[in-house]
């Protein structure tokens, strides 16, 4: 029998927490918000609270050696999505935006390339803003990858 797939979220700047929370329990999934602070977390009846020590990239650690094959994780952190897809685990941006072995090279390619030109000084300032069509395509993009674990 099969184990019944996690959802792992990247917690510190997740947009969709409430949208997650939902999807977990209609579906009776465990989800892990692993942060390094505390903070206020929708409430759910499958909610577990991860806070990890403060530090570069131990919260991204954390799930990476926790997650397994079949789980999804919830990041805008492409290193983090990459290391999710080598165990055979699913990886969802917060905009909805799957990450996966077609895209991610391409991913990271740009991760470091913006970085460069924000570091050079050509280009400033984030992304656009975080909208309800994001927040829609979000929800859209959770509910696939939770029958496709299932």
């Amino acid at each position: 029998m099969k184990n019944t797939p996690q959802i792992y979220v990247d917690a510190d700047a997740c947009p969709v927490k409430d949208e997650v929370v939902r999807v977990a329990d209609r579906h009776q999934l465990t989800v892990h918000f692993v942060s390094n602070a505390r903070m206020r977390l929708p409430a759910g009846l499958y909610v577990r609270r991860v806070v990890v020590p403060d530090g570069p990239d131990i919260a991204d650690d954390w799930i990476a050696e926790n997650i397994a094959a079949g789980d999804i994780c919830i990041t805008s952190d492409i290193p983090l999505a990459d290391r999710c897809l080598k165990v055979g685990a699913q990886a969802l941006g917060a905009t909805g935006k799957p990450f996966d072995a077609d895209n991610i090279g391409m991913a990271l390619a740009m991760r470091d390339l913006s970085r460069d030109l924000r570091e050079s000084g050509d280009i400033s300032g984030g992304g656009p803003m975080f909208s309800k069509k994001d927040r829609s395509r979000f929800l859209e993009a959770l509910e696939i990858a939770v029958r496709r674990a299932l």
